[in-house]
Parts: C-alpha cells; sequence; structure tokens
C-alpha cells in the first residue's frame, strides 16, 4: 500500500453503520423482516461509495445471506486512495431473529489492502476472546475449564468470580455444561457473537470472556475490534457440517485445524471499526423512533491510536429523505409521517 490511512476512517465508517441501523430499525417495525437485511445493506452500500477510499469487500452479506450486495470481492468507495480491506455486517445475524433480540448491531471495519483474514470454506469458527490482561493465558488447544483457570490467574481472581458470554445455542450444550462445572458466572445470549467478543475485550463491561462458535466472516469484524481494543482472541475453523468439513479439509489439509490469533486474522495495526446499536444490548442502545427525531449510538475505533469514541445522533428523516437516496421509510411513506 503507497498511502497509509492517516484519516480516521471509522469517523466516515459510522454513517455506514448509522444508515443501515436506520433502515433496520423501520423494517422491524413494520414487519418486513424478510426485506430488512437487502434494505439495510443497500443504505450501508451507498455511504461506503461515498468514502474516498479504495475498498475490496473480504467480509460481506453476499456470503451470508446470498445477496448481490456487498459480496466478497466487490469495489467499494470513490476509487481513489487508500487501499483497503473492508468487511462488513449491516444486519449482525438473521434479520428475522436479530431484530427480535438485544445486542443486534450494524458494522463497518477497514485495513490496509491484503490485511484481513479470507475464511475461504469455511462457514464457523469456535472463537475465545478476553481482554489485554489475560490474552497471553487463552489457548484454544486447552479445555474451556483450563482456559477459565489460566484466566483467572492472569487476573488474580476466582474463576467464580468470572464472567463468560456464551451464544445459547444447542451447539453449546457441553460447553455450557462445563462452564457451569467451574463455577463462573455464564452469561448465555441469544445472539451477538461479535458483541461478545468486544465486551470480553473491553474493560469496565462486566464480561471476562467470550467463548463460542460462529460464523467465520463475523470473527473478522471482531478481530478488528478486539485488535483496536487492545484484547486477545483465538479462532480456529469449525465446521458444523459434513459438507463444510469436506470443504474445508479439501481446500486447507492439515491447516484445517490452525488456531489463529487477533493478529493472524487482522495483520493491520491501523484498522478502523464503526458500530451502530439496532437493538439495546449491554454494548450500545439502539435506534430510537420519537416524534421529532430517531435517536442513535454508535462506537468508534481506530486501532493505531487506541481511541474509542462514542457518538450520540439525533437524525431527522424527513430532512434526509429530501436528498438522501436512502429510504428511510421502509417503502412506507404514509406510515413513517404518521409516526412523525
Amino acid at each position: 500500500m503507497s498511502e497509509r490511512p492517516q484519516r480516521n476512517l471509522s469517523l466516515e465508517l459510522v454513517r455506514a453503520t448509522e444508515a443501515a441501523a436506520l433502515v433496520a430499525a423501520r423494517y422491524r417495525d413494520l414487519g418486513k423482516w424478510d426485506s430488512a437485511n437487502s434494505a439495510a445493506a443497500t443504505a450501508m452500500r451507498l455511504v461506503l461509495q461515498t468514502i474516498d477510499m479504495d475498498g475490496v469487500i473480504v467480509g460481506g452479506e453476499g456470503e451470508k445471506h446470498n445477496t448481490p450486495l456487498l459480496f466478497h470481492g466487490e469495489m467499494v468507495g470513490t476509487g481513489h486512495p487508500p487501499a483497503v480491506d473492508v468487511a462488513v455486517d449491516p444486519i449482525e445475524g438473521s434479520p428475522a431473529r436479530a431484530l427480535g433480540r438485544p445486542n443486534t448491531l450494524a458494522l463497518a471495519a477497514l485495513a490496509e489492502r491484503w490485511s484481513l483474514w479470507d475464511p475461504g470454506p469455511s462457514v464457523y469458527v469456535e472463537e475465545i476472546v478476553t481482554g489485554s490482561a489475560a490474552r497471553a493465558a487463552i489457548d484454544l488447544n486447552l479445555s474451556p475449564a483450563e482456559n477459565m483457570r489460566r484466566i483467572a490467574e492472569a487476573l488474580q481472581c476466582k474463576v467464580g468470580d468470572l464472567t463468560v458470554f456464551v451464544l445459547d445455542k444447542p451447539r453449546h450444550e457441553n460447553l455450557i455444561r462445563e462452564l457451569n462445572e467451574t463455577g463462573a458466572h455464564v452469561k448465555l445470549n441469544s445472539g451477538g457473537f461479535i458483541v461478545g467478543a468486544m465486551l470480553a475485550a473491553m474493560p469496565g463491561t462486566g464480561v471476562d470472556v467470550m467463548m463460542s462458535i460462529g460464523r467465520a466472516s463475523e470473527s473478522v469484524l471482531a478481530a478488528c475490534a478486539v485488535k483496536a481494543l487492545d484484547g486477545g482472541l483465538q479462532i480456529r475453523r469449525a465446521p458444523q457440517s459434513d459438507e463444510e468439513m469436506n470443504r474445508v479439509h479439501a481446500a486447507l489439509g492439515k491447516r484445517a485445524g490452525q488456531i489463529l490469533t487477533e493478529a493472524d486474522v487482522c495483520k493491520s495495526e491501523d484498522v478502523f471499526l464503526a458500530a451502530t446499536g439496532i437493538t439495546d444490548g449491554g454494548l450500545l442502545h439502539g435506534v430510537e423512533i420519537k416524534r421529532d427525531g430517531v435517536t442513535t449510538e454508535s462506537l468508534v475505533m481506530r486501532a493505531r491510536s487506541g481511541t474509542m469514541r462514542y457518538v450520540r445522533a439525533i437524525h431527522r428523516l424527513d430532512k434526509l429523505m429530501q436528498f438522501s437516496q436512502i429510504d428511510y421509510t421502509g417503502g412506507n411513506q404514509e406510515k413513517a409521517e404518521d409516526r412523525g
């Protein structure tokens, strides 16, 4: 890359995550679950195209939802330097579930070109994340109980004092049982793979560690956040079907079981990330629609400086709709006007 990014691009990315969150919330309120993801992706893409960058999508919606928007290899931005890899998730999770549960975010991250991990044939990975004080203690080759013991030792506390974030999924039945046996506080969540990683890496959230199996594409965004937060992350491919396992082993052979750290998943030291709350959660407030404006709360981070900013924005959709290409009404202008 001939020119390193010097602008804090997360402050420009946040406009894209805000747009996706606003549209997702509107479609949720209108009950248009099936259309929410494509609408949020369209809104995010329209804003990304206005940012001065030569971006290429390395993790996006095309793989997750089989849509023609924000797919792997798509170019975004104005085409001007800097050249960057871009990872996005307009609605973290399936809209039908994600928009009805807490901790749902719209996210976008970018880093220098060729620096973000390409999951290839992998759909799922197992992941463990903790904060900076315990990042040297985690090891996916060890059992969950042994990891908890090592994390407690690093934090100079008892295992029973630790809180671990786990996705409440059938595939985690054994993990949850083993963690319960350690005496740790198990915080079960219906979704939020990336949120869990961010809460575990960020000080003062009440979450000390995150352990779960989630989508490989989401682990890229998680690694960008963990890198910015100076935390520790490890992932390993975890095929959830025979078909996925065959694809992974055919492509990678013995490397299929390789453990990757945050430095492997995100090789750049100049990483930018923006996240906007769609629904309320432990990290951010969700979109709040009022008669005189719509409020969003976002978190923007830059790894190089270590800076985190919380951005609270009040949006006047009536004014935005006068010049924006984004349909913030969900295709229902009359209903939007009735609500203010």
